[in-house]
Parts: structure tokens; sequence; C-alpha cells
């Protein structure tokens, strides 16, 4: 079967994963109805194109923390890549590389930091961070990774404690005995999240800033007010997200909540956005409605669950593909040409 759209993967991946895996990737919270709308919400956005320009040489290259990358769609964090495809993250690693763009490893990888650096050691790689109750267990990730040569730490700010995915429950889900979180592996049972640390509070940000030199991302923002907190704290970036639906059900879509952060941090950090990005053309108006960059979750699995390193290239490819053509059709040449006069939001 030809590969063309990124719902090809989707159903491959749903097809031939098992069951326990397929529900753990696809799961949301409660109704899921969050999740399902990260998705929705982008129908609600039409363009405005523009006609008669010269789109005969197209840049979508850009730029996130001063680093270049091939065009503006990084790998989100999510865990357990074992259960896609049995390199795990180290296929997830060198995808990212081969296409020159950012792969952030989740504290829940299925292989070390150490593993994840070593199979792409030049690639762009950021690292994201729960905190645990046991503090002296997340200081020693943030130094491994600064040591291994990641690039930036991401704080996911949006798990106290874990949303209830009715799936998950009913599978009573566990990794395989053979997979570990590999760097955690003194420190945790799966489905056992009582570790995480419920009395996160912003005043952690400075400790995590007395632990590194790497430049921090917050990732969970979803309102105007926690954007001119992370601000506030010397954040270098926030994403945008809602942990792919999976956490607070009935909270907005991200791309919903895009104009509101990016219009409080008034351009100054980056911010990011993940969930519901399906197509080259949700890229385009993510990018319009002010994001600096997007990161895929659930599509990188599906990539690595059709043919590993090779389908998570295929997945990102296609992206990339089908952004230049928006782009393109929407009359704009290079990535610094997109704004918000691009697109018009549905009142409906």
């Amino acid at each position: 079967m030809a590969m063309v759209c990124l719902s090809d993967f989707e159903a491959y991946a749903k097809k031939y994963l098992p069951k326990i895996a397929w529900d753990y990737f696809a799961a949301g919270a409660d109704d899921c109805n969050t999740r399902d709308e990260n998705i929705l919400a982008y129908k609600r956005i039409h363009f405005r194109p523009r006609m008669l320009r010269d789109v005969s040489m197209m840049d979508i290259r850009t730029k996130i923390l001063g680093t270049e990358i091939s065009f503006p769609v990084g790998i989100a964090p999510t865990g357990f890549h074992q259960l896609a495809w049995p390199d795990g993250e180290k296929s997830t690693a060198r995808a990212a590389k081969a296409m020159n763009t950012c792969y952030i490893a989740s504290t829940y990888s299925t292989c070390t930091l150490e593993e994840i650096s070593a199979a792409a050691p030049s690639g762009l790689r950021w690292f994201q961070l729960y905190i645990h109750r046991n503090r002296a267990t997340s200081q020693q990730l943030v130094q491994r990774a600064e040591a291994l040569g990641f690039q930036a730490l991401v704080l996911t700010a949006d798990v106290p404690y874990t949303g209830k995915r009715r799936d998950d429950i009913r599978n009573g889900f566990r990794l395989p005995p053979h997979m570990k979180l590999k760097n955690l592996e003194q420190d945790f049972e799966v489905c056992k999240m009582s570790l995480l640390d419920p009395s996160v509070t912003w005043n952690d940000i400075y400790w995590l800033q007395s632990l590194t030199h790497l430049p921090i991302i917050i990732k969970g923002i979803l309102t105007k007010e926690d954007a001119e907190l992370a601000v506030r704290h010397g954040v270098r970036g926030i994403i945008v997200s809602n942990h792919g639906g999976r956490q607070l059900d009935e909270g907005p879509a991200t791309i919903d909540a895009l104009v509101e952060v990016v219009e409080a941090v008034q351009g100054r950090v980056e911010v990011y956005l993940d969930g519901g990005i399906r197509k080259g053309s949700d890229v385009l108006k993510a990018l319009a409605l002010g994001a600096k960059c997007v990161f895929i979750g659930r599509p990188a699995l599906w990539g690595l669950a059709y043919k590993g390193e090779e389908g998570l290239q295929d997945v990102l490819r296609i992206l990339q593909d089908e952004f230049r053509l928006s782009m393109a059709l929407a009359g704009c040449a290079s990535v610094s040409e997109i704004g918000r006069h691009l697109v018009q939001v549905s009142k409906l």
C-alpha cells in the first residue's frame, strides 16, 4: 500500500501493533474530547491565500533557539518507543538527524540517554523532564543529559498526576517484561506514577536553573497567565501543549490556545506547539498564528511502527513536502513571510 499521508501510517499502526500498545499510544483522558478537538480545531481555520507571488524558490528552513532545522517540524517527547519498533528511541534519534530536525527525548524512554546520544551523535536533541519525588533522580537525569550534549531541557508542567486513560485501565497496561524504562530502572514501576512530584511549582524553575546551563523550555502551557509566569521565571521557550489530550479532558485544543499564549509573551520567548498536527497545512496554520515550530507525537510513533527509522523519515518527509506545497499555494516563498494575515478563524 502506498503511504501518501499521515493517516495511512495511522491505519497501518492500528492494524499491526498489538492492541495494548495501540491503545496506549491512542489513549486520551476520559471521553477523549480534547484529544479529538486537537485535530478538529484545525478545520475551523481557513487560509487567505495570496496569488501571483513568485514561489519558484522555496525556503522552508527555520531556527529554534538559534539552531537551524530543515523545516519547522520536530519530534515531541513520547514514551516507550520500543512498543512501536525494537530499536525504539535510537531509531527516532537517527530519523530526526537524517531529516535535520529536533528530537525531544522523553524521561520515559525505553533506551538510555547514552544510547540515544550515540545513535545520532551530532543530532539536535532536547531532553524532556518529569520532576520526581526523589529530586536526586531528576537532578542526575538533567546532569546526564547536559553531559551527553542534549541542547535544551524541556520541563513537562501538566502532569502532577496522570490523567485517567480508560483503555489503559481496562487493559491493565504494563510494559512487556523485556522492556525497561532505561533511565529510571531503579526508581520506577510503570503505571505507578506516584513517583511524580505533585508539589512542583514555578519556584522549581529556579532549582532547575541552578543545576544546568541548558536553556529551559516549559511544556504544557495553555493560558496567558501561565505564559506570563513562564517568561517571568526566565524560561527560553514555551510548548503550547495539552499532552495530546491525555491529561485534563475538556481543555482547549492547542491551536486555539496558541494565540493567547503568543500575544502574552510578545516575542520575548519562542513559542512552539504540539497536538493535532496531521498535515503540512496544519503546520502552516500553526506558524501563521505565531508558533515558531511544531512537534509531532503520535504520527512519529506510527512511522516507527511502519518501518522504524525509515518509516519515521517517511512521515517527516510527507509533512515536509505538504508544508512546502501549502506555503507555495498560499503565496509564501519563505517561512519569514508567514503571518497572521494568512488565516481567518471561523466563528462557528
